[in-house]
């Protein structure tokens, strides 16, 4: 059973969450200019998107990161920004109006209390969207689900995990081959589980030698993690850290 604990507003471990950061900032911009425009296709248009790559500070899609593969964004080239948008739209925080994007009265609200907006988003995030679009192989599927997945990261992320090992412990090792491929699992591994839990601040990548591939990236509990969740698994990661 995953339970996610009562956060206080004030909780400092909030600030990991990059995913909390971008709906405080998008709501902060929408209560200072009363609305965000919309394409006719109902995208954030490209003023707001150029806006929010800058001050979202969203790791490994930062301004910098962003510019260098695009001269303009559109929202869907700032994948976050369109999970936000269909977050906010689907939980009812946000609304499409005459062509602009505004915040309901529950938004509003919100926007005052990010403890508890945390702990709407976050298992709504993980748990009910489906991150297998961005996925190379989205048909792969998962053996497994967020409890096992959740239990067996408490432990094996306690002090740093690479990528390669999660996959290995949760999959077994990929296939032998004579050359160099493409790991499927390994890529569905991250897409689906490792990426979000990274980007609602409750796992940290740290990529080591500059290596882009989701193998070599470290993995580390972030104090979110531990302020936030509680799990079947906490009594083995105690009785580890006592030895």
């Amino acid at each position: 059973m995953i339970e996610f604990r009562s956060l206080a507003d004030d909780e400092p471990a909030l600030s990991f969450s990059p995913l909390l950061r971008g709906v405080l900032k998008t709501f902060a911009y929408v209560q200072e200019h009363g609305s965000i425009g919309l394409t006719p296709s109902k995208a954030f248009k490209r003023n707001f998107v150029h806006w929010a790559a800058a001050e979202f500070d969203w790791p490994g899609h930062s301004e910098a990161d962003l510019f260098a593969v695009n001269k303009v964004l559109n929202e869907h080239d700032f994948m976050p920004l369109g999970d936000i948008h269909f977050l906010l739209t689907t939980l009812k925080m946000g609304r499409h109006y005459k062509g602009n994007f505004k915040l309901t009265k529950s938004g509003a609200e919100l926007a005052h209390q990010p403890g508890r907006l945390f702990g709407i988003i976050t298992p709504f995030y993980l748990f009910e969207i489906d991150h297998s679009g961005w996925s190379r192989t989205p048909d792969q599927v998962l053996p497994g689900n967020w409890d096992v997945f959740l239990n067996v990261l408490n432990v094996e992320t306690e002090d740093g995990a690479a990528g390669a090992h999660l996959r290995q412990i949760l999959f077994g090792e990929p296939d032998p081959s004579p050359f160099p491929r493409y790991d499927e699992m390994m890529g569905s591994l991250y897409t689906q589980v490792l990426r979000p839990l990274v980007w609602t601040g409750l796992l940290q990548e740290t990529r080591l030698n500059g290596s882009f591939r989701s193998q070599d990236s470290l993995f580390t509990k972030t104090p979110l993690w531990k302020a936030a969740l509680k799990l079947d698994t906490d009594s083995m990661v105690q009785s580890a850290t006592r030895h």
